[in-house]
């Protein structure tokens, strides 16, 4: 027995003791893997977490690229604008309102309003709170002389988009505005933030990652409570302020990363061109387009009206921007040459004449009897010529010349809807063209399994396709809807020999054209008599276009006249000028120039001008006596690479 002196033992202290050893061991064990975890394996992880915390990346917006003619004017580019803004924490308290008021009377801020956006950022004083924006050159004055008595005021510079010619393409050029939700998701991983500006249409949105540009950061001390402030100096250049919204002193982490400006945009567009074709149209509903017949390069795409996209980008216009974004018709954001369709009346009968030449239905020397009506063996009913006392025995290129509509009855029943279908759509009309320009219209050349599918509700006599859809079709009404630059794009076929181009705006993307799809005789008997039509021969009868004639040039053309409403509308009224604006039918003239380089196709449509002989065609003639004589020294024409129809 131990003495009573000695300490007593129980029993099962040893293997207690053990226990809390190996607990202990296997703690410390774990405690060092978790170290090793953190420290080691995941370093690289923790450190950038860490850096995150401690460090803001500030971004350094870029410049958007500019947007050039083909002559090299400057189209759409960047000015520097300056912004009012106010940090609570550089203004004493006591003269907030003094400074406030004074603010107002300056620049015509609210004080009331400004007073409550401080105390709004009570919690982070040094905010900058935007003031004015895009400020006008005599308020960026007056705050730049006063504001050494105004603490807390100055001015933040930063770029701004400018169109330099106002309404002059901008229908072509689009327009900027805030990144929605879905822009955002799609493009976050490129760089996109919450507040950028971004294209919302035409070539804005079409090359918007061209013209972004690449942004530049600059990396700076921050803490828990509070961002660090991007500033400017009064040249543009940009430096952090010294102090966050919580007021905590920052410092430059780094050497910022400077922007890149977006890359150029250089286009086909003749400027001149399109400003004397939008000068045409003013007053007018309509549109012009003119191409380059053997590239397909777009030498001016007017529509009217039109809209000048400078207003969303610069201060005011508010009520025009609302009226704009309203949709208010006639809708002023609409470009009618690629994305409106219209039926296309007679000068559709081309495809016809082209495509009864080729598929051997027809020679130069066939002809058919017009006694100003037509009827389907059986029926009742009449179809009539536009000229009802008729036009007597015609071959293609009188009945292209006077434009004979049942000479083309009796084609478009010969070839019938099938082949009608494949030629216009060879010939570019019914599908979109592949311009490279956002929201181009397809248009429709009905056929059996159109008509199928679209009645497919009705009984069966209803979806079956009759040779009265073809008469009707045969003269570019019906169902039928093309759009202007379709019709360029057709002409621009007959002009160059047979082949479809592809149309398009920036000269990197062309051209592509395709393998002649005529033989020469088809194309050559296809001109005649659209060259016919434009000759000022002597009467009667005179072509329907001779209201395009020039002398000394070889143009071709035709007229179209579209109709909106039945004739039993029209019958009702004394004269043609009493009859509804709204009710008038569409004035078409197609129109080239063969002997002159570059050789040009061109499409005029005038919204109800009633016919395309006098309300179209003069303008065709303005546009041609422009772009090759009063325009001045020739413009080079743009270096194209090969390429073939894909």
């Amino acid at each position: 027995m131990p003495g009573r002196n000695e300490p007593q033992r129980y029993e099962g202290v040893e293997s207690r003791v053990q226990m809390i050893g190996v607990g202990l061991t296997l703690a410390m064990a774990v405690l060092w893997a978790q170290f090793w975890w953190l420290q080691v394996v995941n370093l690289d992880e923790f450190t950038r977490m860490a850096d995150q915390n401690r460090v803001s990346q500030k971004r350094l917006a870029a410049d958007r690229g500019v947007i050039c003619a083909a002559g090299g004017e400057i189209l759409a580019d960047n000015r520097a604008c300056a912004d009012a803004v106010f940090v609570p924490g550089e203004c004493p308290r006591e003269r907030l309102e003094e400074v406030a008021a004074k603010i107002g009377e300056l620049i015509g801020v609210d004080p009331a309003w400004l007073l409550k956006r401080v105390e709004d950022h009570r919690g982070a004083p040094f905010t900058q709170i935007p003031l004015k924006r895009d400020l006008t050159g005599a308020d960026f004055v007056r705050v730049e002389e006063r504001q050494h008595a105004l603490p807390g005021l100055s001015t933040v510079v930063r770029p701004q988009r400018r169109y330099h010619y106002g309404e002059t393409a901008g229908q072509l050029l689009g327009f900027l505005g805030e990144i929605n939700d879905t822009e955002l998701s799609a493009w976050r991983e490129e760089g996109y933030k919450l507040g950028d500006l971004v294209g919302k249409d035409g070539l804005e949105k079409q090359y918007e990652k061209l013209l972004h540009g690449q942004d530049g950061y600059m990396l700076v001390t921050k803490y828990a409570s509070g961002q660090p402030q991007l500033r400017t100096d009064r040249t543009g250049r940009p430096y952090i302020a010294r102090r966050d919204t919580r007021g905590h002193l920052l410092d430059v982490e780094a050497p910022p990363v400077r922007p890149k400006s977006g890359g150029a945009l250089h286009l086909t567009l003749d400027l001149g061109l399109q400003r004397k074709c939008e000068e045409l149209l003013r007053g007018e509903v309509g549109a012009i387009v003119a191409l380059d017949a053997d590239t397909g390069g777009v030498l001016a795409m007017a529509s009217s009206p039109g809209y000048d996209p400078g207003v969303f980008v610069t201060r005011g216009h508010n009520e025009e921007r609302a009226e704009l974004l309203s949709g208010k018709k006639p809708n002023r954001m609409t470009n009618r040459a690629f994305r409106e369709v219209y039926p296309p009346g007679s000068v559709f009968k081309i495809v016809l004449a082209a495509a009864a030449l080729e598929e051997g239905l027809a020679t130069a020397k066939t002809t058919h009897f017009c006694p100003g009506r037509f009827a389907l063996e059986g029926a009742s009913r009449y179809w009539h010529c536009w000229k009802r006392s008729g036009h007597g025995t015609t071959s293609v290129d009188e009945a292209l010349a006077f434009s004979c509509d049942v000479y083309f009855y009796n084609v478009g029943l010969k070839l019938g809807v099938d082949k009608i279908a494949k030629w216009s759509h060879a010939m570019g009309l019914g599908e979109a063209t592949g311009l490279d320009l956002p929201g181009e219209a397809s248009g429709l050349i009905p056929d059996r399994e159109w008509k199928q599918r679209v009645f497919a509700d009705k009984q069966e006599w209803d979806r079956k396709w009759y040779n009265g859809d073809t008469v009707n079709l045969s003269i570019g009404q019906g169902s039928a809807c093309t759009t202007p630059l379709q019709n360029a794009v057709m002409m621009a076929c007959i002009v160059n020999g047979g082949r479809r181009v592809r149309p398009f705006m920036a000269r990197e993307t062309g051209p592509l054209v395709s393998e002649p799809m005529f033989s020469e005789a088809t194309v050559e008997t296809v001109r005649a008599g659209l060259r016919r039509c434009v000759e000022d021969g002597p009467p009667p009868p005179t072509g329907t276009g001779h209201a395009a004639f020039l002398p000394g040039f070889d143009i071709i053309g035709k007229t179209g006249s579209a109709q909106v409403m039945s004739l039993a509308h029209h019958e009702q009224y004394a004269t043609e000028e009493d009859i509804p604006w709204h009710m008038r039918d569409h004035a078409w003239f197609v129109a080239g120039v063969l002997d002159r380089e570059p050789r040009v196709a061109l499409c005029i449509l005038i919204e109800h001008g009633h016919h395309g002989s006098s309300a179209a065609a003069p303008h065709a003639k303005e546009v041609i006596s422009y772009f090759y004589g009063e325009r001045g020294p020739e413009t080079p024409a743009p270096a194209f690479s090969k390429a073939v129809w894909i």
